[in-house]
């Protein structure tokens, strides 16, 4: 893959960028610029478009797009002169990928993707754009060097229909970043026609959405499973268990290393897209342990902790904060670090145990990805749950064998970038599987990014966006204060630690202050004081990651369980209500806020468990709530001997333990069961 100066050119302006992915184009003969005021104020004094490209440096088409037109001296020279090329990190600038992202589906009807090749008036305002273009013609796609020359022409001779895509550009994205709010009362109605709709566009054969290639999408599988908890519908938790489970066989999940590659390029979760991303794993590792709660299926449970085995030993930075991605190329080729021949297989475990390993993973001689093979267990999904546990024995041993060989070829290249949000939605991942499995490192990781990001990533009460240094820089999003006030929430309910809730309610007030929109409701993507952009987007969209909203007004929703200030309940049900339309006609994009939804109008659980933590009936008492699948539920645990901390929370007033030992209480609304020191009676409460 590229390396950050990897040209004989003088350095341009990237050299000195924070950002790993700018640096790789430092040694282009692209004379780029960074995004900001130089680079906007030289396209106007010399009336030049600007080319704006975003992509990340784990991203495979980015790397190639680089090398076939970025490192092309013919195409730099037309760059250099007619236009003014600036290069932007998506992962430290989203608020800028998503307005043009949207943009271009404006021009192209398709959902965008990276690299993002964009073409902007010197105010900003994109009037043509696309993703990955060739150097030539090919893919059915203009060559880079002839979309270059016709844009300049354009905007050099036909002004009035650059002026017409700028202005259907600006009205689309006002449609979709500016949304009013609903009068319709909300109710679980919308949730079950989403489910419904879910439904009909699912794959009933190998699970996921559409023919291919397949991301593995979590927010809708969670409306699913949630509408079929409701309504007892074992066919539709049937579906999400498919996916799950055909995911989990096929190349996207890395059966030597553990993790989710970014996607499959077909439809049957074979080959995948290599980059690892955290957030992706982040997502996976809490559907699969969703899952495994309602199926209690050991495959489920091996892929959470292989999947937090690879972040630990790959994506994990020693003062405890998680890296962004791991690379899909290596030494130039795309996937070389994953795939195998049976050749090498043999090589490493000799020729008997070799040939059953290479019957077991689909390794033959012909390859399923450009001669090699992508190591896959497909063809078992209908083994038995025994034949698949003495494969499990029988595979262990050879794949840690494997597995060592394969850490001694050159590894695809880490992204260093600690990004705030992402850190936290993994740490929300940890604490989840702490739940469930009591492993008490799974808590200790999660403690150890969240005090990072605490220590870091807040400044004076601003959250920012990533760390680099010791040092928080850009501006925070939505997304990320969301996000890390949601972890701090999920460590105080794992912990009874008042400091954390503390945190998060002054993570969750700041979001109030500084992204709340006070005309209409629902929450800016960027704070009150951020960068003028062409379009200030309020969106509830699922993008790779759920929508900032939808995390926000979840956040509000558990602090008004826990604090029963109502200010927190109404901005939650203002948001639902912003972008209830849009749920209505899409729910596949709008699944996190259909998530929120449901918690809204069903009211949760509020679980109170009165007594120490260590104590073993306390202990029962919790395993019983964190082994059952309960999407809409909060929990306070009050200990004993630290009463005048948690027990001033209006959940716990009232509450105290049954002849001295602990006791458990489940709320719904208004009323609370009698308390009860039995996990079998807790479970029939539940």
């Amino acid at each position: 893959m590229m390396q950050p100066t990897g040209s004989s050119q003088t350095p341009n302006r990237l050299a000195k960028e924070a950002s790993f992915y700018l640096r790789q184009h430092a040694g282009n003969p692209v004379q780029w610029y960074p995004w900001g005021a130089e680079a906007l104020a030289r396209a106007k004094e010399e009336d030049k478009p600007v080319l704006l490209s975003i992509g990340y440096s784990a991203c495979h088409w980015c790397h190639v797009m680089a090398h076939e037109s970025f490192e092309n001296n013919e195409i730099a020279a037309i760059m250099n002169e007619q236009f003014i090329n600036v290069k932007v990190d998506r992962q430290e600038r989203p608020d800028l990928d998503d307005i043009y992202q949207k943009a271009v589906q404006v021009f192209t009807g398709r959902s965008g993707g990276w690299p993002l090749t964009m073409f902007l008036t010197p105010d900003q305002e994109p009037f043509y754009g696309g993703t990955y273009f060739p150097p030539v013609p090919r893919f059915n796609l203009p060559g880079f060097s002839d979309v270059l020359r016709g844009v300049i022409e354009a905007y050099r001779h036909h002004r009035d229909e650059v002026t017409k895509n700028v202005e259907r550009v600006r009205s689309g994205l006002r449609r979709v970043g500016d949304p009013s709010p609903s009068d319709t009362a909300l109710s679980e109605d919308l949730l079950t026609r989403a489910a419904q709709e879910l439904e009909q566009l699912f794959d009933p054969v190998h699970g996921g959405f559409g023919e291919g290639p397949k991301f593995p999408t979590v927010p809708p599988l969670s409306v699913m499973l949630r509408h079929a908890e409701h309504t007892h519908n074992e066919e539709i938790r049937g579906k999400v268990f498919l996916q799950l489970r055909t995911m989990a066989a096929g190349g996207m999940y890395d059966h030597l290393g553990g993790g989710f590659h970014r996607y499959s390029v077909d439809g049957q979760w074979m080959v995948p897209h290599f980059e690892k991303m955290l957030y992706d794993n982040a997502q996976l590792v809490r559907i699969y342990l969703d899952g495994w709660r309602l199926t209690k299926d050991e495959r489920f449970r091996r892929v959470v902790e292989e999947t937090l085995e690879y972040v630990r030993r790959e994506l994990t930075h020693p003062d405890g904060a998680f890296y962004a991605a791991q690379d899909a190329d290596s030494e130039g080729q795309e996937g070389k670090f994953f795939v195998w021949t049976p050749g090498e297989i043999t090589s490493i475990l000799g020729a008997n145990l070799g040939r059953e390993f290479c019957r077991l993973y689909g390794v033959v001689e012909q390859g399923n990805f450009d001669g090699r093979n992508v190591l896959h267990r497909l063809h078992a999904l209908d083994s038995s749950a025994e034949e698949q546990e003495q494969s499990e024995a029988l595979l262990r041993p050879m794949r840690a064998k494997v597995l060592a060989a394969r850490e001694r070829r050159p590894k695809p290249q880490r992204d260093e970038h600690i990004l705030t949000g992402w850190n936290a939605m993994m740490a929300v991942a940890y604490v989840d599987a702490y739940y469930a499995f009591g492993e008490k490192s799974y808590l200790a990781a999660a403690e150890k990014a969240l005090t990072f990001l605490v220590d870091y990533a807040v400044v004076e009460g601003r959250v920012y966006r990533t760390v680099v240094a010791g040092q928080g820089r850009i501006n925070g999003y939505l997304d990320d204060a969301a996000w890390l006030a949601a972890g701090l929430l999920d460590a105080f309910e794992a912990t009874s630690h008042r400091w954390y809730l503390d945190q998060a309610r002054a993570v969750a007030d700041g979001i109030l202050n500084h992204f709340w929109d006070a005309e209409k409701g629902g929450c800016f993507f960027t704070r009150h004081d951020h960068e003028p952009l062409v379009q200030r987007m309020k969106s509830g969209t699922d993008s790779a990651v759920p929508s900032g909203n939808a995390v926000a007004a979840h956040v509000f929703l558990r602090l008004f369980s826990f604090t029963r200030e109502e200010r927190y309940y109404g901005v939650a049900g203002d948001i639902l209500r912003l972008f209830q339309g849009q749920m209505a006609r899409n729910a596949y994009g709008y699944s996190s806020l259909l998530c929120v939804l449901d918690w809204y109008v069903s009211h949760p659980k509020d679980i109170v468990i009165v007594g120490n933590r260590g104590n073993p009936v306390t202990e029962a008492l919790l395993s019983t709530v964190h082994r059952r699948f309960l999407p809409n539920r909060t929990i306070l645990v009050v200990e004993e001997t630290a009463r005048s901390g948690d027990g001033d929370l209006p959940l716990a007033v009232g509450k105290s333990g049954m002849n001295g030992g602990p006791a458990a209480y489940v709320c719904h609304g208004q009323s609370c069961s009698l308390p009860t020191t039995e996990p079998k009676q807790l479970d029939r409460l539940l």
